[in-house]
């Protein structure tokens, strides 16, 4: 595999670091602007609408110019808001550079798939995807836990001026490995927007949006749950934050395995599961090991369905792909922020750390009735031949 997939995977390490270390972060944070969980609950939220807006807007401007040199500017973008929110003076400082964090991530993951798959082989291009994305699994599986601990070591700030320098070594790493590569070529954005005229690829969108959701409504305030509720020490968020991050990687192992093989049972399987383990965990949260269980479970549940929602919109859109799956990127963080926000509303209205669970069960019990509805419509429509990819596709493997 060519050096430069490290730089890619790299940057996808830092963009999972900062978008996930806010939730073992939320009680420091709220604390130094003296603000309310719920209202810091809105950082999970800015973040969220920024990758919704900046994924298809930079994924369409980036067409303008070449690949690398795009790649480039995300990861300036991605820089500059990390230190923004490293030296924030104000909350609404801090909102702001994380949204200005948050317009790289789409656009980064979507780009950077397509020349991962150009650095390789046509038979390793899979191989070459995967790579890049591994630097996401591990973000949630090491950066995410140790950022807080040292944000709750040595102060919030420094996690988040420590993910600013791993952006920048990103970007070195691309400005140096990333051979030039041309502008795309052929890419319309009236034919890129013809999919979104299939019904199908909207429910798949909505199905992201709320099964996703489900799992965020949780994990925004799983440090003040576990805390407040289970009775755990501020330093054992970190290890529950591992937890939810192995839960990931076996989620993605799983949903990858066998969204080719039965996509729709699989999804029928993973968000009726992650529904009950929500509605169990708002039972179960005041008690150690079964909230650790149910956290594991949330993790695993949650992202075996990234897959084959990933699949199912490409599948959908078929020709035009590209802006279909940055799009989607988009809806699985409009599911976060949506879900934030419930979240917040169900804390501050004095139902208790533990009924973002409750919302999560229901958003991700909507998302299966839509799965089921999307059956019985493809089951009563004529199905139609895919056109052929072209070489601006994005991937399978792409994420949230």
């Amino acid at each position: 595999m060519p050096l430069a997939l490290l730089a890619l995977a790299v940057g996808a390490f830092g963009i999972g670091t900062t978008e996930f270390v806010i939730m073992g972060l939320l009680p420091e944070i709220a604390a130094d602007y003296g603000v309310t969980i719920p209202t810091a609950g809105l950082l999970v939220t800015g973040y969220a609408l920024g990758v919704v807006i900046g994924a298809p807007l930079l994924t369409v401007l980036g067409n303008k110019v070449s690949r690398k040199r795009m790649l480039m500017v995300l990861m300036g973008l991605f820089v500059v808001g990390n230190l923004v929110s490293a030296v924030a003076p104000s909350f609404g400082m801090m909102l702001t550079g994380r949204v200005v964090a948050s317009l790289a991530h789409g656009s980064f993951f979507g780009i950077g798939s397509v020349v991962a798959a150009g650095l390789v082989a046509p038979d390793k291009k899979a191989g070459a995807i995967a790579t890049m994305f591994t630097g996401l699994t591990v973000a949630n599986i090491v950066g995410v836990p140790l950022g807080t601990f040292i944000g709750q070591a040595v102060g919030w700030r420094t996690t988040f001026a420590i993910v600013a320098a791993l952006g920048v070594i990103g970007l070195l790493g691309i400005a140096r490995l990333v051979p030039a590569m041309p502008r795309p070529e052929g890419a319309r954005l009236r034919g890129e927007l013809g999919a979104f005229r299939n019904p199908q690829v909207l429910l798949a969108m909505a199905m992201t949006v709320l099964g996703f959701g489900g799992v965020f409504a949780a994990i925004t305030y799983i440090a003040p749950m576990m805390t407040e509720v289970a009775g755990y020490s501020d330093g054992a968020v970190t290890w529950l934050l591992v937890l939810f991050g192995v839960g990931m990687f076996l989620g993605n192992l799983i949903g990858g395995r066998y969204a080719d093989r039965a996509l729709m049972p699989l999804l029928y399987v993973t968000l009726a599961g992650l529904a009950a383990v929500l509605a169990v965990f708002t039972v179960v949260a005041e008690y150690k090991i079964l909230a650790a269980i149910a956290i594991l479970l949330i993790g695993a549940l949650g992202f075996a369905t990234v897959p084959p929602l990933q699949k199912r919109v490409l599948d959908q859109a078929h020709g035009a792909p590209t802006l279909a799956s940055a799009v989607n990127i988009g809806a699985f963080n409009l599911g976060n922020a949506l879900a934030a926000w419930l979240g917040g509303l169900v804390i501050a209205g004095g139902f208790g750390y533990t009924s973002p669970n409750w919302v999560g069960a229901l958003l991700a019990a909507a998302a299966l009735g839509l799965a089921f509805w999307s059956a019985a419509l493809e089951r009563r429509t004529p199905a139609t031949a895919p056109a052929e990819a072209t070489d601006t596709a994005a991937p399978v493997a792409v994420h949230h």
